[in-house]
């Protein structure tokens, strides 16, 4: 896979870094009834926030299985500990890092025993989530970014890494799947980034770079006024645009996992993808609408996703 964007360049060098400085981690010695409470835990938290992420995990041995919705609800927490608390958030996120990150997570945080098993396990570098935690810092001190450039920058950090561990999960061919991964967490990134634009206004933040919003003729004040005019549907169009082609040049990446996970990993990037036809079939109009895809519209996209995660 060729790398020439600078941004493309800079998120790889710190996607490899983590692989350049491993230590061995002994395994946690956790209560077997604890460590099966923790992660139906993070079972519930799975289904309870991302319907896509739960059924794309199904798809996993249960092993596997367990160790993503762990993932997840790691992720899970450490978002909210930004988005849903007004006060103390720097503290919170601290005393959170020290937690689950510990080799001796307290009993009664489910979700950090859960998580020191399966990051144990699977040998999950501990860079990677301290990567993560960083990112999701970003969102207490950045709410814009000027260029794609520095958009990518924050997408790596909450998305990227996410993929990175989760290969350590379900398992990959050589480190030549990691560009993949990058642009992948990018691509999802982003597709989140498009559908909640109306949401993340209402919290105060816009990720749209500031920059391309200027050459289309938009400013903030289109997102206040929700005007889905002309130069706004212009706009998301070239969004989409980009979103898509990071798509199609990580999907190749899938051949590259274990092949007990192509087709979790393929169905999680192909449902995905499909919140972009929504967008665009409801006219760009993320202002009125949360885009997605319906149980249905999932399931009828699952036997192509099958075939198609086997044929790469």
């Amino acid at each position: 896979m060729t790398l020439s964007a600078s941004w493309e360049n800079r998120l790889l060098a710190r996607a490899y870094a983590p692989l350049e400085n491993l230590t061995v981690v002994h395994n946690v010695h956790i209560k077997r009834h604890n460590l099966t409470e923790a992660y139906t835990h993070c079972t519930a938290v799975t289904s309870e926030h991302s319907r896509t992420f739960f059924m794309a995990s199904a798809l996993l041995p249960p092993a596997e299985r367990n160790a993503i919705r762990a993932l997840y609800a790691f992720c899970r927490v450490s978002d909210d500990l930004v988005d849903r608390h007004s006060s103390n958030r720097l503290v919170r996120l601290r005393l959170w890092r020290e937690r689950i990150m510990s080799q001796h997570p307290p009993e009664d945080d489910l979700v950090a025993v859960a998580w020191a098993d399966a990051r144990t396990r699977y040998a999950i570098p501990h860079q990677y989530a301290e990567q993560l935690l960083d990112g999701v810092a970003r969102d207490l001190s950045f709410a814009r970014y000027e260029t794609f450039a520095d958009l990518a920058d924050y997408c790596y950090g909450v998305a990227s890494t996410v993929g990175l561990m989760s290969m350590h999960i379900t398992g990959f061919h050589g480190n030549e799947a990691i560009p993949y991964a990058v642009k992948l967490g990018v691509a999802l990134q982003l597709t989140n980034i498009l559908r909640d634009v109306a949401e993340d206004w209402t919290n105060g933040r816009c990720y749209l770079p500031q920059d391309e919003l200027a050459a289309f003729g938009l400013t903030e004040a289109t997102i206040a006024k929700k005007h889905n005019g002309r130069r706004w549907r212009a706009f998301m169009r070239f969004q989409i645009t980009r979103a898509r082609q990071l798509y199609a040049e990580a999907m190749p990446g899938i051949a590259l996992l274990h092949r007990q996970g192509r087709f979790a990993v393929a169905a999680a990037a192909e449902l995905y993808r499909g919140i972009l036809d929504d967008i665009e079939a409801h006219q760009y109009d993320v202002f009125t609408r949360r885009a997605h895809l319906d149980g249905r519209a999932k399931l009828r996209r699952l036997p192509g996703i099958w075939w198609r995660s086997f044929s790469r």
